[in-house]
């Protein structure tokens, strides 16, 4: 159960962090709204949406441990100055969960981590990693692909975001159920991680302790 809290508060905290890069870039490219709509904090209240923030992340969560990016800050994209700030907005928020995982394995690189929180601190670091990488998928609305919209034709990003929700549940659908493709993604997650100097094996243990509810 420890476990279960220590990840949960932990991701809603990176959700935030995330967020709160968008909307940071964001007003220093020229939308200025995003202070009156309170992006500029760590607050929760201002990111989240009750099914995709909270009752969709952590079904994944329970489910398979798959990161999932899970709040939204609303940018006035016309506000921004140039498409190089609109492609720096959308990269900002995995760039703030990559200075986050930098820090969560400090502990790691000096040593510090013991058997109680090694698992779970593990565990977290696999899962913003996972959200690193889903997040930076080429599809609609994921930052991947918001990050080269600005250099498509207007018609196709439009087109293409107005069918996010589809193009989001088919990728959702092939990362379930296509063994090849979970496979490789979850490879070069713990791949990533191994590189990072993470054991896949504590992590795996991590999730484990999450799952409280099998035990």
């Amino acid at each position: 159960m420890e476990v279960f809290l220590l990840v949960t508060v932990g991701w809603i905290f990176s959700v935030c962090l995330h967020e709160f890069g968008h909307a940071f870039v964001a007003y220093h490219g020229g939308d200025h709204t995003v202070k009156d709509k309170g992006y500029l904090t760590l607050n929760p209240l201002h990111y989240t949406h009750p099914v995709y923030s909270l009752v969709m992340p952590l079904v994944f969560l329970m489910m398979g441990g798959i990161g999932l990016p899970g709040g939204a800050v609303y940018i006035e994209n016309h506000l921004i100055r140039s498409k190089g700030w609109r492609t720096a907005v959308s990269l900002a928020g995995p760039a703030m969960n990559l200075i986050l995982v930098v820090l969560l394995c400090i502990p790691f690189w000096c040593g510090f981590i013991d058997q109680n929180f090694g698992p779970a601190l593990a565990f977290l670091i696999t899962l913003e990693v996972s959200a690193i990488l889903f997040n930076l998928i080429p599809v609609p609305p994921l930052d991947g692909f918001q990050a080269w919209a600005p250099w498509l034709s207007e018609e196709v990003a439009e087109t293409m975001m107005r069918n996010s929700n589809m193009f989001l549940w088919i990728l959702f659908l092939v990362m379930w159920n296509v063994p090849v493709a979970n496979m490789f993604f979850w490879g070069v997650v713990f791949l990533v991680t191994n590189l990072l100097g993470i054991d896949s094996e504590l992590a795996r243990e991590g999730f484990r302790q999450f799952q409280f509810w099998k035990h």
